[in-house]
């Protein structure tokens, strides 16, 4: 097995007095710079009866500041040839661009504004629409579609009552009704400080351009102090085989295991991610071969995991049944495929796949500049470490099948599972 060598992409950091960390990544092969905003702020940082506010914030920033009219962010970035979108996890909200390299202090400026100057825009109108095209999206992704509340039970199966990731980042329909306009304010304040972001510029852009635009237009908001977050401890592995059972009018019985996983960044974090990749990362994978190929009694079959930054992250195996085929059958030849793997351990080919699957996919991200700003943003706010996406790849690849039999038989043991059955029948069944 040949040693992976890190990447070398220049990284220049700096962190302005607000406490805004910077970053750019000059790479000047085609005329345009990604932007990226990275806010530590997630789901897991909602309390209890204000769900869904984090994800209501994606929308809510591109309805306008103080000194850009609702609608207008988007709309004149692509009347300047960019693009631009956002997104919410459990564990922080992103905003992104791809520009001209003209357009990045338009795009710089824009971003600001909204950092800085979002309350002022932020009124009862735009939270009402806002709220009903969150409530909407909730419908269409989770309520309406098929297995779209899996989710929901999976966490609820993995996580006590109060726990930061026991909800959705979609939120609840009542906690979404019942937000006022002073939580969303008190919400932005909270949060959205430059102190708790972290911008990466990749591109066609110097290191000392990237920075000083940097402090021309961020360099002048005001700090503010982030609220102290409550200690998440890790959780134990599942005991007595927790278990719950949901009908619904889906096209096929499904069966879904799940097991609580160390945090993200860590060594036995990516061991358990091998061990799932050989598992069920494909359609030659273990599990899709016994379940799919041989025994015919499934249609699809896998394993993935939920990466989270705080406690635990959380490990799944799911597979959708055949017309007729016994749901418990099926996770007994499931369990039988885990035993063997923990018993086992994998072979070096299935090692070797798994590190170039890995590198393969790692190298493809970085090769676009917008997928490369993220993982920089990433890596600097989950882990205080840019660098971290030029190392990566070895980092992985140094994971040896003894670490991987070790991860799985400590982690993914088969009597360590919850289980969430989900069966055909009346809306709404149990």
């Amino acid at each position: 097995m040949t040693t992976a060598v890190p990447l070398g992409y220049p990284i220049h950091t700096e962190t302005l007095p607000n406490g805004l960390r910077v970053i750019v990544n000059p790479d000047h092969a085609v005329p345009f710079v990604a932007v990226n905003l990275w806010y530590d702020v997630g789901s897991r940082d909602e309390q209890p009866g204000h769900t869904g506010l984090a994800h209501l914030f994606e929308h809510i920033m591109f309805q306008g500041s103080e000194h850009v009219a609702s609608g207008e962010h988007f709309n004149t970035l692509q009347a300047s040839g960019a693009t631009g979108n956002a997104t919410t996890w459990f564990d922080r909200t992103n905003y992104f661009e791809a520009v001209p390299t003209g357009v990045l202090d338009l795009a710089l400026w824009l971003e600001a504004d909204r950092m800085g100057n979002l309350l002022p825009a932020l009124t009862q109108a735009n939270l009402d629409n806002q709220r009903e095209v969150v409530k909407e999206e909730k419908r269409q992704r989770y309520d309406n579609a098929p297995y779209g509340d899996a989710i929901a039970h999976l966490l609820t199966l993995a996580f006590p009552d109060g726990h930061p990731y026991r909800h959705p980042v979609i939120g609840s329909m009542d906690d979404l009704d019942a937000a006022s306009l002073d939580d969303t304010h008190a919400f932005f304040t909270a949060w959205y400080s430059p102190s708790n972001a972290v911008l990466t510029l990749v591109g066609d852009v110097t290191a000392e351009e990237g920075l000083a635009k940097a402090r021309t237009y961020f360099g002048r908001l005001p700090s503010r102090t982030v609220p102290p977050r409550r200690p998440v401890e890790p959780l134990p592995p599942h005991t007595g085989l927790p278990r719950q059972v949901v009908s619904n009018p889906v096209p096929a019985d499904m069966v879904y295991a799940q097991w609580r996983t160390p945090a993200r960044g860590t060594r036995a974090a990516d061991a358990v991610d091998i061990a799932l990749t050989i598992l069920g990362g494909s359609e030659t994978s273990r599990l899709y071969g016994r379940l799919v190929r041989n025994d015919n009694t499934c249609s699809g079959a896998g394993a993935s995991s939920i990466p989270l930054v705080k406690g635990n992250s959380l490990a799944l195996v799911f597979a959708r049944a055949t017309k007729g085929a016994d749901l418990g059958a099926i996770e007994e030849a499931a369990c039988t495929v885990l035993e063997t793997f923990c018993h086992e351990g994998p072979t070096e080919d299935e090692l070797q796949r798994a590190h170039i699957q890995f590198e393969r996919e790692w190298l493809s991200e970085c090769s676009r500049l917008e997928a490369r700003a993220d993982l920089l943003s990433g890596a600097a706010t989950m882990f205080d470490d840019p660098h971290r996406v030029n190392t990566r790849i070895a980092e992985y690849t140094s994971i040896t099948a003894q670490e991987v039999a070790e991860a799985a038989r400590t982690w993914l043991a088969p009597d360590q599972r919850a289980v969430l059955e989900y069966r055909r029948g009346p809306l709404g069944g149990a």
